[in-house]
Order: C-alpha cells, then structure tokens, then sequence
C-alpha cells in the first residue's frame, strides 16, 4: 500500500528542535502522501535551533487522544522539555501497545526510553545520550539509525542526529509503506 493517506504526527520543542530533523523527515513522508500534523506543547509557532518556523496545528496532549499511523519525536536541545513528560511517554507507549510504529531522533530517543518503549530494544541516540538510553533499558547500537521491533509487533526507528535524517526520513517512509 505505501504512505498515501497515513497519518503522520511529529513532537516538536516550542524552541530549539533541530531543524534538519524535523524537515527532512517530514519531506520524505510528505513526498510520500502521508497525512502530516505537528504537535508542541501548545498550537502556533515553534522555532528551530537554525532559524525555521515551524507550525504546530495540535497540541501534545490532544496529540495522545488521537491514532496515528506513525509517531516522530524530533530532536535538537528543546527536546529535553519532554524526556519526563507523561503525556509524551503516554503517546509513545500507546503507539507500541497498538503495534504502530514510533521514532525519534537526536536527544528524543531519551524520551522513549524513559517511556520504557526501548526496554531490550536496539537504539542510538546523540552519543551524549548512549548513558541514559542503557540506563532505561535500552541496547546501545550506537549506529545512525537503528530500527527494532518491540514485542506488540510495534517498530521503533531511532537515529543519532543531523547527519542521519535523510536516511531517517527514508526508513520511516519504508516502514510506513510496510505497514
């Protein structure tokens, strides 16, 4: 079937997401005809670590009352704001309860970690994050990107930043399209 019509949702920091990560990604599913939304912690404009604008049209907390077909957690220093959140690790422990795919890149891996969603999971991160990932569970791979499948059939997609989320954006197109 491919991503047509799938419905894509991407957690941005209200400041300092990463740019790439979140553009890149979102391109690729874009191109590849998945319904796209963007949650932060409020609606309007965030702003990323480069200087994009990006519009959130949810909210994080309308964002967990919804199904999605894929859930992005995106990267860069604001990510931090959601690494205890508990509607954060709500959104990505029902997304894996269901079996849908979940993926985040950067620092938000940590996010799912303390979810427990990578618990005995493959999984890579920022390198400054391979301490915190272990540490909730997770079996550092240290590699790019990373997927694994977690026992609900769920697939989890982490990557370790900037460089990788071209190749990021792709595997979540392949896995979308799989679905």
């Amino acid at each position: 079937m491919g991503a047509e019509g799938k419905r894509v949702l991407f957690l941005i920091a209200p400041e300092n997401f990463r740019d790439e990560e979140y553009a890149q990604p979102r391109a690729a599913l874009y191109a590849a005809g998945a319904d796209i939304a963007t949650a932060s912690r409020s609606t309007g404009y965030c702003h990323g670590m480069l200087g994009s604008v990006a519009h959130a049209d949810t909210t994080l907390r309308d964002a967990v009352k919804q199904d999605w077909d894929l859930v992005v957690f995106v990267g860069g220093n604001g990510a931090d704001t959601y690494f205890d959140d508990a509607d954060a690790h709500t959104l990505a422990t029902k997304q894996v309860e269901a079996g849908k795919p979940v993926a985040a890149i950067c620092i938000a891996p940590s996010t799912l970690a303390r979810a427990g969603v990578l618990n005995g999971l493959h999984a890579t991160a920022w390198p400054d994050q391979e301490a915190d990932l272990v540490a909730h569970g997770a079996i550092w791979d240290g590699t790019p990107v990373s997927v694994d499948t977690a026992a609900s059939g769920s697939v989890v997609v982490t990557a370790n930043g900037p460089k990788a989320a071209f190749p990021f954006g792709q595997q979540l197109v392949g896995v979308l399209s799989a679905e």
